[in-house]
């Protein structure tokens, strides 16, 4: 992959976790948090999202290495539990809406591909249609289902996490979501050392392939 390509993948994942955060905070303040909009997070400005690490340097280095899984995240909304109307529920609600988000992103990038595939020959003709929007397209979609099955994963500290805690008794649900602290460091190690055959790297892999199936990408 050239230098333009892992820069232009890189300014499409950015901006797809800074509208799965602002959808975390928009999600938020309509069940009755306004902290995001209080700590002036409920804005598209990259300043106000970027996290060094993990929304720049984590995912250029996955690109440049070549890595089939690209992942990456901008800085976590601040939510109060406090403020929320109906505790876990609400919590989870919040949660589901930053994947959700990036799945509406994905389906509007797919349907535009449906269009211009369709109307191919308009499209060619009027040169709107060029070999470079359709691989910008492709990639918004692939991105997008990424940040969708990578968030989803029930681990703490990410957004499947506090959905499937809804499941638990509250005690088990606090001391399984306590694991937050340590979660990213199992994260890392299930995608880099599979376990009993099971890949975790392998399975979002396998997910985003089927994803991508289904809409046709």
């Amino acid at each position: 992959m050239d230098l333009v390509s892992g820069l232009l993948i890189l300014v499409i994942l950015i901006f797809s976790a800074i509208f799965h955060e602002v959808a975390h905070g928009f999600v938020a303040e309509k069940l009755g948090d306004p902290t995001a909009r209080l700590a002036g997070r409920l804005t598209l400005d990259p300043r106000k999202h970027i996290d060094p690490f993990m929304s720049i340097l984590l995912p250029l280095l996955l690109i440049i290495s070549g890595s089939p899984v690209i992942f990456g995240a901008a800085k976590p909304v601040p939510v109060d539990p406090f403020n929320l109307k109906e505790g876990r529920k609400d919590i989870a609600l919040v949660s589901l809406a930053g994947p959700l988000t990036n799945v509406f992103i994905a389906l509007i990038a797919s349907f535009l591909i449906k269009i211009f595939t369709l109307s191919s020959g308009a499209f060619l003709q009027s040169g709107l249609f060029t070999p470079f929007i359709y691989w910008i397209l492709t990639k918004i979609v692939q991105l997008n289902l990424l940040l969708a099955i990578f968030n989803l994963i029930p681990i703490p500290p990410l957004d499947g996490s506090k959905v499937f805690a809804l499941i638990l008794p509250e005690k088990e649900a606090r001391v399984y979501l306590s694991l937050s602290s340590i979660g990213i460091f199992i994260i890392f190690f299930l995608l880099l050392f599979p376990i009993g055959g099971f890949s975790l790297g392998e399975l979002i892999f396998n997910l985003l392939s089927f994803a991508e199936k289904l809409l046709g990408i």
